[in-house]
């Protein structure tokens, strides 16, 4: 064990630590807030984040060790063609603030999942909340085992225990602070980054043990293969930039900043930082890759043989291989903080995500909806530990990297992406379409198989691969695009059966046709994070349409006029239209 490297990452523990604790001390006290802002400022910092934390703590999100790590692997592996993920999670972030940021963050949501149970009930609209679960958790155990390969090569300490320990670290800090702590930290983080690894390349690139990675333009290049190649490469890049967008790590950055425009700015600012934040980890790969490591003292296996390249098991950790190797002692801990502010920076997100949709669209909307905001910060916190546990858990037992940088957007982008289009999109979606393309998604994505969690392909699509047993025909992308046309011409025919009369309105058993339940009907306004039954049931007598005076285009109840902009303008009109044009 390192003993000097150890005492290096355990100061850089404690500086992001206090950091975390500081910054969670900005947020009010809650006793001087009104019921459920107390919830808005643990989970969204008050919607007080300015722009330019916002684009530090986003792009910081996005770039984490399995973004570092993975993006050098790829470059290794098949030079420039062959590393999708930066371009592609970089592009996700343009075409979401083109798309979402804007309309998200003017409606006043809490969580991603909102629209969902508001259009479509609360307990259908938190089935989205399954695959949401696994991609948060899934992305925190990639970037805890990459940290974990990186402090195994660098100190040569046990996997297990640092992932362990990091893992405590960024569950402890963001359990005490919230959004904000999450935040701040992620400023320190990112600059700890850009700082870390530029401080590394020149090191790497002025030993002697390395070609000129532009001797060999075309290889750095790299190359896909034939046509079935080509169909697999343009599958994943489709799931990496519409996979991206559907993630609540992403949208509480967007619905805690300040101004929807704003949403929208680091939106974009940070598709661009996660381009920047590629090139020192992909100029790592391509040092990597025109070295010759027989001239080193790398020995993969650590019985004295050496190697001339990394063999192909452990190329996920070319990055802690380049700072152990070629660099001198001092850089390569100075990478390794680099690393491990990347790794706390995404996995403090996506834990503080999962734990947020749990406490609010499933706990308070689903469960209990009576629950005091108190419960509800308390159920969080304690979700925090739980999905804490379950990254961990998974960063010690998957090891492929790459793999599951991309596990992570896939069932993301088959059922979440076509779901989240309809519900902010288009007006006459309902439950039944929903569904519908929740099961016909899954299926699909289950048929093709996935062997990185040992699930066999049960249908052979054109072009599979007996051999690999792999698929090369774009079936997520099918199974996204089936979603879709299901959800919407789903919704299209029960509109059809019911409004034409050719079903009755009592076989409108989900109630979201022309059988509209009082208690499903949105509310023009309400407080955004308590919405409940009681609170629904009141707008019965105070807001609906032609009850009281109030006529169709009559005002909500003005008690819940002053808080918030939760539910979307076309859901009330649609929800509206079915209650007019109901029979009898």
């Amino acid at each position: 064990m390192d003993f000097l490297g150890v005492v290096a990452i355990i100061f850089f523990y404690i500086l992001i630590l206090i950091v975390g604790i500081w910054a969670g001390r900005k947020s009010k006290d809650a006793k001087g807030l009104e019921e459920g802002e107390h919830t808005e400022e643990v989970m969204l910092a008050g919607r007080n984040i300015g722009t330019v934390v916002g684009i530090f703590t986003m792009t910081a999100t996005w770039v984490g060790g399995a973004y570092i790590n993975g993006t050098a692997e790829a470059l290794y592996n098949g030079g420039l063609l062959g590393c999708q993920a930066p371009f592609g999670y970089a592009i996700s972030l343009l075409v979401g603030g083109v798309l979402f940021a804007k309309r998200m963050r003017e409606e006043g949501y809490i969580t991603m999942l909102d629209p969902f149970q508001i259009k479509y009930g609360q307990r259908v609209g938190g089935l989205m909340f399954v695959p949401a679960l696994f991609g948060e958790v899934f992305w925190s155990a990639a970037i805890l085992s990459a940290l974990g390969a990186t402090l195994s090569v660098i100190l040569a300490i046990d996997m297990g225990i640092s992932v362990v320990i990091s893992a405590i670290i960024a569950v402890f800090y963001t359990f005490t602070g919230g959004l904000y702590a999450v935040a701040y930290t992620d400023v320190v983080q990112l600059f700890c980054i850009l700082v870390g690894l530029w401080v590394c390349v020149p090191a790497a690139l002025l030993q002697g043990k390395t070609a000129s990675i532009t001797r060999n333009y075309s290889e750095w290049i790299g190359d896909v293969g034939g046509f079935r190649e080509w169909a697999l490469w343009w599958d994943c890049m489709l799931l990496l930039v519409f996979g991206g967008i559907p993630w609540q790590v992403y949208f509480q950055r967007v619905l805690s900043s300040k101004t929807s425009q704003g949403a929208r700015m680091l939106s974009f600012v940070a598709g661009v930082g996660c381009i920047l934040m590629a090139i020192p980890p992909a100029i790592i790969g391509a040092i990597a890759r025109n070295t010759d490591w027989s001239l080193t003292e790398y020995s993969p296996w650590n019985n004295g043989t050496v190697v001339k390249v990394i063999p192909p098991e452990y190329r996920n950790m070319v990055v802690p291989i380049v700072f152990q190797y070629l660099t001198p002692r001092w850089v390569s801990f100075v990478g390794l903080g680099a690393v491990s502010a990347a790794v706390m920076s995404s996995a403090d997100s996506s834990v503080l995500s999962a734990a947020s949709m749990f406490a609010h669209n499933i706990w308070k909307l689903t469960i209990r909806p009576h629950a005091s905001e108190r419960e509800v910060i308390i159920v969080m916190r304690f979700s925090i530990i739980v999905v804490g546990i379950m990254a961990t858990v998974m960063a010690l037992t998957i090891h492929s990297i790459y793999g599951l940088w991309y596990l992570c957007a896939d069932l993301v982008y088959v059922i979440l992406f076509p779901q989240l289009l309809c519900v902010v999109y288009m007006t006459d979606s309902n439950t039944y379409g929903c569904l519908a393309g929740y099961f016909v998604g899954f299926i699909l994505r289950i048929s093709g198989g996935e062997t990185l969690v040992g699930l066999p392909a049960f249908v052979h699509y054109p072009m599979y691969d007996e051999a690999e047993e792999k698929q090369y025909f774009p079936f997520r992308t099918m199974a996204m695009l089936s979603t879709l046309a299901t959800l919407y011409s789903v919704s299209k025919i029960s509109i059809w059966l019911f409004r034409s009369g050719r079903l009755q309105p009592e076989m409108d058993f989900l109630g979201c046709v022309v059988n509209v339940p009082p208690e499903r009907i949105a509310l023009r306004s309400d407080v955004s994070f308590n919405v409940s039954s009681e609170t629904l049931l009141l707008s019965k007598t105070n807001g609906l349409p032609g009850e009281n005076g109030g006529g169709a285009g009559g005002k909500a109840n003005p008690t819940f006029s002053e808080s918030s902009h939760l539910h979307p303008q076309h859901a009330i009109n649609n929800s509206y239209a079915a209650i007019e044009q109901t029979p009898g």
